[in-house]
């Protein structure tokens, strides 16, 4: 059989079948098959599961039969490689009667390209068409509300998402309508791009192609691939190998469980598959897209459960679920659509009867189980688990795993951690981390034990940390096992890097103002159920002010007015710093987890800061008033440095001082690792404060102390309420002398304004090291 010659450079073709067209477009390789994952899917019981592929190589397009059961054909007969062009007739399974597909030119309007656009190497897992409009001359609306154009039924879709335009000059354009999770082309956020042939913009968990005057849309089922490809994972310069080349599949509806002893990597394999830590080199394929490239876009469709409860525990599960729904979704969603949702999750991991409860009230599995919903609350393909079962008991822990199980047979890709071995036997296929990174075994789970020799998992774990002369990775490298689990059942096609991993981070979160308001709600709910913090935000003030009372007596004197305001002071600072410095820490799985997902640093940290200085700014107002209301201040001419009442410029000087020992304390809360230290440290601050706030100590004009003392809150505020009582007067001496005590409008204002400005300096800090905690490609 001769073959038809076709041109030396080839152009970009339509495929037409019979469920719709398909623009082939030189660079990569287009699967057909019977397989739902096929880039041409034609259901037939003559055609095989994998059929042929057509690429593009030499300048020409070829078609090459995979040895399908029944054969490719063209020009009447079956052919193994087979060169077309324009006009071609391909049937697939029978020479007479078997699908069809013909190949011709785009229209001219679809050949134009913008040479600053990148066509990315696949639609992925948007293979199967789910619907295609011919483009009309005005533009095309996109969106969520039934009156646009095209109608995305998602909810992570905003009403009025993004619209295609014609340009005057040809061609068409894509424009985000200031969108809450954004439009993407070929895997970049854009506000407003050209669109050209091969184009893939990206908007929620759809894809829409431009084919000629059609736009073909495609949607992401949830049935994806991964294909993980030479991670390799280097800290300390290179010095130390984290992973070192990992490399397997994992099928669509696949249950992968990963194992290890303690140091081979595990977390830092998640870390990598998830986009949270990049690996430093190698490659993720999300059904046929490069994960790290694409991952503004994709990672709307990872979900992640860390070990660490996601939850606020002083809320209900609906309560918990709602709020999440809202920071999610965007903000045109209407409640009863957030609340559907929720509910659809609360019945599909069987919460019905524990919606109601609060979250702190579950068992450990329950908790899991409410974790996992709220990562299903955006329907994503993905779902990665970190020691799920950690601190279960085996009944629990097969409990758990029997959910991830039906999660996978549902149609989702579960991807579990795990230290456990006691119910390795509902997952489809087992990761085995060696010491040092290195895959040890991938496979069956069944199969992993005798490939080691070992009849316990205990026991081969042990051979990992002491049998240092037996390399269990290069005797998986070299096995069977290899070639039939990793080497042969790679679906993916193999994508190429030179250099390190680059990242592009998400687009900054839009809708910071309604994010604010959901987070205030949230945590004033959360602080509400807590009944013990609410018993020391009631106590505290009074205590302390009934302490400052018992000083001052019935006026201020000599003898009183110095202790009086010292413990005023005091009682600032613990009451602020006491309700901050736990907040952030306590929190930091739900902030990490949270930000990854596009919420707003300054929206979160603003929340804290509305929140808790209301409360603060309350308790510090209370403890005045106990302390001082209706004492003899013995200000001068019985006035303040400003205002006729003394009593009212001691309680702001108060008032600022505990918002400034609140955001002290919210320093502190970000800056620890563990809620365990952060009451020593909450001492150490109070004793600080004490010491150069200058009541003991004269601090005035003594070198290093007097400007190291500038940095303590009470240093400022006992110089404000000292100013007001002009404490000078009634407390003559060396201490007493300081220049920020004295009597006068200036000095107040001073004072004051430094407690100001110390507020925003620890503001910037709080913010600086809140990124410290955040994914990687979230600090920006």
């Amino acid at each position: 059989m001769v073959e038809r010659p076709v041109p030396a450079t080839a152009p970009a073709l339509v495929l037409a079948t019979e469920t719709g067209s398909t623009l082939l477009v030189p660079g990569r390789d287009y699967r057909v098959g019977r397989d739902p994952l096929s880039d041409v899917v034609i259901d037939d019981a003559r055609v095989s599961w994998r059929h042929a592929v057509l690429r593009c190589a030499g300048g020409r397009w070829t078609v090459e039969d995979q040895h399908s059961t029944n054969g490719t054909y063209a020009d009447g007969g079956r052919v193994h490689a087979w060169g077309v062009g324009p006009g071609s007739l391909i049937r697939f399974g029978s020479p007479s009667d078997g699908p069809c597909a013909v190949l011709s030119c785009p229209p001219p309007s679809a050949t134009r390209r913008p040479s600053s656009v990148s066509a990315p190497a696949t639609t992925g897992a948007f293979r199967r068409p789910a619907g295609v409009r011919t483009l009309p001359s005005h533009p095309v609306r996109i969106g969520r509300a039934a009156d646009n154009d095209l109608v995305v039924d998602d909810l992570v879709v905003s009403r009025r998402h993004a619209c295609l335009r014609e340009l005057p000059g040809g061609g068409h354009e894509i424009v985000d309508l200031d969108s809450h999770n954004g439009t993407y082309l070929n895997g970049r956020p854009v506000d407003r791009a050209p669109v050209g042939p091969g184009d893939v913009v990206g908007i929620g968990h759809s894809a829409f192609c431009l084919v000629g005057d059609q736009l073909q849309e495609y949607v992401d089922t949830g049935e994806v691939s991964l294909d993980v490809q030479d991670l390799t994972v280097a800290v300390d310069h290179g010095r130390r190998v984290l992973l070192d080349h990992v490399s397997f599949p994992v099928g669509h509806k696949c249950l992968l469980g990963v194992v290890g002893p303690s140091g081979a990597g595990k977390s830092t394999l998640l870390g990598a598959l998830t986009g949270q830590r990049p690996a430093d080199h190698g490659t993720v394929v999300y059904d046929g897209r490069d994960l790290y490239r694409d991952y503004a876009e994709l990672r709307q469709r990872i979900a992640l459960v860390p070990q660490d409860d996601i939850l606020h525990v002083q809320l209900t599960v609906r309560a918990a679920l709602g709020y999440a729904a809202e920071l999610r979704f965007p903000q045109d969603t209407r409640r009863a659509e957030r609340r559907a949702r929720v509910e659809e999750v609360i019945r599909e991991l069987g919460l019905e009867q524990r919606a109601g409860q609060h979250v702190h009230s579950l068992s450990g599995g329950q908790r899991k189980r409410v974790s996992v919903a709220l990562e299903l609350l955006t329907r994503p393909s993905l779902l990665f688990l970190d020691e799920p079962t950690s601190g279960l008991d085996p009944g629990m822990d097969r409990s758990v795993m029997h959910m991830l199980r039906g999660l996978a047979d549902d149609g989702r890709t579960v991807v579990v951690v795990t230290h456990s071995v006691l119910s390795l036997d509902v997952c489809d296929r087992l990761l085995v981390l060696a010491p040092g990174g290195r895959v040890a075994y991938y496979g069956p789970p069944g199969e992993a034990l005798p490939f080691f020799g070992f009849d316990q998992w205990p026991e081969a774990f042990e051979a990992f940390e002491h049998d240092r002369d037996r390399d269990w990775a290069e005797r998986y490298r070299d096995s069977p096992l290899r070639r039939r689990y990793v080497v042969d059942a790679g679906e993916q096609p193999r994508l190429s890097r030179s250099g390190p991993v680059i990242m592009l981070p998400p687009p900054r979160p839009r809708g910071r103002v309604a994010q604010l308001a959901t987070l205030v709600r949230r945590y004033a709910a959360a602080l509400a159920a807590d009944r013990t913090f609410l018993a020391i935000m009631v106590v505290l003030p009074f205590v302390m002010g009934a302490m400052a009372r018992a000083l001052a007596g019935s006026e201020l004197t000599r003898e009183t007015a110095l202790n009086a305001l010292l413990v005023l002071c005091v009682g600032g600072v613990l009451t602020g710093a006491a309700n901050a410095v736990r907040e952030l820490v306590k929190e930091r799985a739900i902030y990490r987890r949270e930000r990854a997902v596009g919420l707003s640093r300054s929206a979160y940290l603003a929340s804290k800061i509305v929140v808790l200085g209301a409360v603060t700014v309350g308790q510090a107002v209370v403890l005045t008033l106990v302390a001082l209301l209706g004492v003899d201040l013995h200000a001068p001419d019985g006035r303040g440095v400003l205002s006729p009442s003394p009593l009212v410029e001691i309680a702001v000087a108060v008032a600022l001082l505990a918002f400034t020992a609140m955001m002290l304390g919210l320093v502190v809360s970000a800056l620890v690792r563990r809620e365990e230290v952060t009451m020593p440290l909450l001492v150490l601050l109070t004793l600080v404060q004490v010491v150069f706030c200058g009541a003991l100590l004269k601090l005035d004009a003594v070198p290093g102390l007097e400007q190291f003392a500038w940095l303590a809150p009470a240093r400022w505020a006992l110089g404000a309420m000292a100013a007001t009582v002009g404490l000078s007067r009634l407390v003559p001496g060396d201490v007493t002398a300081d220049p920020l005590f004295e009597h006068a409008a200036g000095v107040w204002l001073l004072d004051t304004a430094m407690l100001v400005v110390l507020s925003a300096v620890f503001g910037f800090a709080v913010s600086r090291l809140l990124r410290r905690h955040e994914p990687t490609v979230m600090r920006g």
